[in-house]
């Protein structure tokens, strides 16, 4: 036996989590949030009226990211984030609110601590790199 053999696989954030009851949870309580809250009034503008698409997209994009099913891949092909966001204006606003509004919606839906770091990290960069106008 290898030791490759003998190493148990990690779980993957996605089973981290709870798996699929909590990353749909995470995505109804963000939009649930956005939709809601004055704080996160310039996030909520650059999105259509109707939110049910964009909390589908979310949700299949993140079960795949996370390392759970890829449901987005198998409706839509490659995420291509960047692409996909260019008509929305995105500025450091809008970026900080996204944020902000994910980490809220990450600790009411009850996720450690130690994960919510880990993710919190991840999406800023990816936040960060979605941004398409200068403030």
């Amino acid at each position: 036996m290898s030791e490759e053999d003998t190493q148990t696989e990690q779980p993957t954030a996605y089973e981290l989590l709870g798996g699929d009851e909590v990353v749909h949870a995470l995505v109804e309580r963000f939009y649930d949030l956005m939709d809601l809250e004055p704080a996160y009034a310039a996030l909520r503008a650059v999105h259509p009226p109707a939110l049910q698409s964009a909390r589908d997209k979310l949700y299949w994009f993140l079960s795949g990211w996370l390392g759970g099913p890829d449901h987005y891949i198998s409706r839509f092909g490659h995420p291509m984030l960047r692409a996909r966001h260019l008509p929305y204006p995105i500025g450091i606003r809008e970026r900080d609110q996204w944020l902000a509004c994910m980490e809220q919606a990450m600790a009411e839906t009850g996720i450690e601590q130690a994960i919510r770091t880990r993710l919190a990290e991840s999406f800023a960069g990816t936040a960060n790199w979605m941004r398409n106008k200068g403030a």
